[in-house]
């Protein structure tokens, strides 16, 4: 599968939280991606899954196939791929694939 699209064409420009398969957490600004399964991240800071400890470094380059969950801001859930119609069921959270 990937990571939506829509939802990284919303998400650019924004602070986004990226959790690792290996426990490691990444949080940054979303660059433009060029597909949906790989992110480039700036002013990122990474907070190691085993000990916590963080560390800072300009720009990312993250596989989709590392990311196990995405926390996007609450400022997107107003975007377009967001509203849904009455009846509509909630959609599950946004995870890699």
């Amino acid at each position: 599968a990937g990571i939506p699209v829509r939802l990284l064409n919303e998400a650019q420009g924004h602070v986004i939280s990226l959790e690792l398969t290996t426990g490691d957490t990444y949080r940054g600004k979303l660059l433009e991606n060029e597909d949906n399964m790989n992110l480039s991240l700036y002013d990122v800071v990474i907070t190691k899954g085993r000990t916590g400890a963080t560390s800072y470094m300009n720009q990312v380059f993250v596989r989709g196939s590392m990311i196990r969950f995405i926390t996007v801001p609450d400022i997107l859930k107003n975007a377009p791929m967001f509203f849904m119609k009455p009846g509509d069921k909630p959609k599950p959270p946004v995870r890699g694939p």
